[in-house]
């Protein structure tokens, strides 16, 4: 792979996780909002963003292409799926007062990317990132042994992280495109959510207050951005340096 074509990757990777690390900033300002009703209206208004980004790049008929190669369209649809268990999963620690086990996931992750990119792809490690990806793990196994029990949590968020970015990569579909499929394929679930709770009148996007509504749609790029950054560094890096800048978003959580 040249190497602009790397370093362009771990520039959109560093990029995409360090966005995420400031995620906690506009969870704070929506934080009356029901975590269900965010993931609804991040999958809603990230259709509508992306949209908006294809229709004016006109390349819709990549969209086509995807829906009509049947391979990409069953990858698309999984790593879909993964998304959404992995927001799921993320909801119900919130929910359950299981903070930790997510913040584990977060340690855990990257250790899954780098497994998978080393075992299934075959990439290499340099010493300086065996030396890392050594001490990550330790640090690890001494936070879970900690933990008291089997942290089923973390797992599940590592596991459905890695083999959504594990797909991403092995796929090599362009970023934005990517990311409007999988949108498009969880956008019926999204809408139904929204239904039911505004017809029990419990959703936020339909309270009126205008300050709130702007911000649930300021959810469509917020999550849609560093996806398509993230996307864009799968295709360029290996899994592996994939796996290790991820450590950017626990991390900056933490400072």
């Amino acid at each position: 792979m040249p190497k602009t074509q790397r370093a362009v990757g771990i520039l959109l990777g560093s990029s995409a996780y360090l966005l995420w690390a400031l995620f906690p900033f506009y969870f704070e300002a929506i934080n009356e909002v029901s975590i269900v009703e965010i993931i609804a209206n991040r999958i809603i208004w990230s259709f509508v963003f992306l949209c908006i980004v294809i229709t004016l790049t006109r390349r819709w008929y990549v969209i086509r292409t995807a829906f009509t190669d049947k391979r990409s369209l069953v990858l698309l649809t999984i790593a879909a799926v993964f998304l959404a268990a992995n927001w799921s999963t993320y909801v119900f620690s919130i929910v359950t007062n299981n903070a930790l086990a997510s913040s584990l996931g977060y340690f855990i992750t990257p250790l899954a990317v780098v497994a998978l990119g080393v075992i299934i792809l075959k990439e290499k490690l340099r010493r300086a990132q065996w030396i890392a990806v050594g001490v990550a793990l330790l640090a690890v196994v001494v936070i879970t042994l900690s933990y008291g029990t089997v942290p089923w949590i973390a797992i599940i968020l590592a596991i459905s992280w890695s083999i959504y970015g594990y797909i991403k990569k092995h796929l090599n579909f362009p970023a934005v495109e990517s990311v409007a499929v999988e949108a498009t394929v969880l956008l019926p679930i999204a809408i139904t959510i929204l239904i039911i709770m505004g017809l029990h009148h419990n959703a936020s996007l339909f309270s009126g207050q205008l300050n709130m509504v702007g911000l649930l749609m300021l959810a469509g790029p917020v999550t849609a951005i560093p996806l398509m950054l993230f996307a864009g560094s799968a295709t360029r890096v290996p899994l592996t340096v994939l796996g290790i800048l991820e450590y950017i978003t626990p991390v900056g959580l933490f400072i």
